[in-house]
């Protein structure tokens, strides 16, 4: 898709911006790192436990470099990006470590720069490397990759595919009133201010909606109508869609020509410059998807997570280039898809949640490793809230995980303060994938555990070392997605 989404002058731009940072990266070896996912998948937390564990020297069995000891150390250096907002890592880690709190989610792009400085573990490698790799780690919103999709669409197939997935009966009553005042409108009416900004609100209050525990839906495009930042209130945001649109023209002056107007200038001023700025300058992209909030909603949740996990995936630039053309195009040679929050489940589950990500990325990871391109699945916590152990009920063994729940999250008629460290018996996720995806009328009632409910934990206490040393952050395969997505370039 991502071939579609560009002119031949962005391409030319693209071209040379990659010429220039490939000319930079001669003397200072670099590696762009894309971190993305939908909200509450733990892109801050990934990015932040990914650089603790780095600079402390956190236990990281797999992750080569470390375990062989080749890595003399890791230290935060200025971002090569001025007009970028840094990453607030120092921030990020004292709420994590000192107050015990999850930081706040991503709303905008940010940027952080980690350099290693490693021994290669070949001798000729030794003779005519560097021995220094500077990770240059861009945080992105997934909603806003989400808006890709929307370079290749006019105005009219975005608006019929907003109204026939508002149709769908998980989304309905919650679109209700944005398609009353939709269907009161005309579009060939004179176009008028008041109405316009009404029909946006209506439509953005109605996306989010859709993004709440309880729907917990994922496909919600355009992506700055939930995360809008400085373009609140502009009139690149104040259009949506309009029923009934086919083929005619837009009458001039008419509110179909006014949010057509907006909805392209959105794409030109909002949609491009992202895609070109900073997609198109990746080398390595990680997904990180929170399966765990969709599975509690149910197969409706899942069945639009699915959708939104392809439409992502479907906007990267896939593939291995050669030395001639790596001068001229970026291509990511790597994918990771990591199913987050694995500590919420039993170790026993680890390999179902991983086998249920991979099948909500089975068509993009098909078209993706078709390029050449590397791709994997991985389930995993960056920083684990949890540990693990047994209780005994009724004469039968139970394995649990203990931590300290949220303060409000609920099991049944238990409602938890946010200090009280508890074991929980998470159940099992179902051994059939395709059992997550069905209905439960359709599905078999012994497959679906309607017990199976997941809560949200606080952050671990760290222990400290008899010296006072505080430890790095406890993690679930962070070391398995650092060997995967930057290993070879510390080889």
């Amino acid at each position: 898709m991502a071939s579609s989404l560009t002119t031949f002058s962005d391409e030319a731009r693209i071209a040379l911006d990659t010429v220039a940072g490939r000319a930079t990266s001669l003397f200072t070896p670099s590696l762009r790192l894309g971190v993305t996912g939908l909200s509450r998948a733990g892109k801050t937390v990934f990015i932040s436990a990914l650089v603790h564990n780095l600079v402390h020297g956190g236990r990281l069995p797999l992750f080569e470099a470390q375990k062989s000891g080749r890595i003399a150390r890791a230290f935060l250096e200025q971002q090569p990006d001025d007009a970028v907002p840094r990453f607030q890592y120092e921030d990020h880690i004292a709420a994590l470590v000192d107050q015990r709190i999850w930081p706040d989610s991503t709303r905008a792009i940010s940027e952080l720069r980690l350099t290693i400085e490693y021994e290669s573990a070949s001798g000729w490698n030794r003779m005519f490397s560097a021995g220094k790799l500077s990770v240059d780690i861009v945080d992105y919103p997934g909603e806003w990759l989400l808006d890709l999709p929307l370079l290749g669409k006019s105005y009219a197939d975005f608006s019929n595919e907003a109204f026939e997935l508002a149709a769908l009966p998980v989304r309905a009553d919650l679109a209700r009133e944005w398609r009353t005042l939709s269907a009161d409108a005309s579009a060939d009416a004179d176009a008028d201010e008041l109405t316009a900004r009404r029909l946006a609100e209506s439509f953005a209050a109605y996306l989010k909606a859709c993004k709440l525990d309880e729907r917990a839906l994922s496909t919600l495009p355009p992506g700055r109508f939930l995360m809008p930042g400085d373009l609140d209130g502009s009139p690149a945001l104040t259009f949506a869609p309009l029923p009934g649109l086919g083929a005619t023209r837009a009458r001039p002056g008419s509110l179909h020509a006014m949010m057509e107007r907006r909805y392209e200038a959105y794409k030109t001023h909002v949609v491009k410059p992202f895609f070109r700025e900073h997609i198109a300058r990746l080398d390595r992209q990680i997904v990180l998807i929170d399966a765990m909030q969709a599975l509690n909603a149910g197969p409706a949740a899942m069945a639009d997570l699915e959708r939104a996990v392809t439409e992502i995936l479907a906007c990267f630039r896939p593939g291995r280039g050669s030395f001639l053309t790596d001068w001229f195009s970026r291509r990511i040679d790597r994918i990771l898809i990591a199913a987050t929050k694995a500590d919420h489940l039993h170790h026993e589950s680890h390999d179902r949640l991983q086998a249920i990500v991979r099948r909500l990325a089975d068509r993009a990871i098909a078209k993706a490793s078709f390029t050449g391109a590397a791709v994997d699945v991985v389930a995993m916590a960056a920083v684990r809230a949890t540990r693990e152990g047994t209780v005994k009920q009724g004469g039968e063994t139970l394995p649990v995980i203990i931590g300290t729940p949220l303060a409000g999250e609920r099991i049944g008629d238990q409602t938890f303060d946010g200090n009280t460290e508890t074991a929980i018996f998470p159940g099992d996720l179902p051994k059939s994938v395709d059992a997550v995806f069905e209905d439960h009328r359709a599905a078999d009632l012994d497959e679906v555990d309607p017990a199976v409910r997941f809560v949200r934990f606080r952050p671990p206490k760290l222990e400290r070392t008899a010296e006072g040393v505080t430890l790095s952050l406890p993690h679930i395969r962070l070391d398995r997605a650092l060997q995967f997505l930057i290993g070879d370039r510390l080889a």
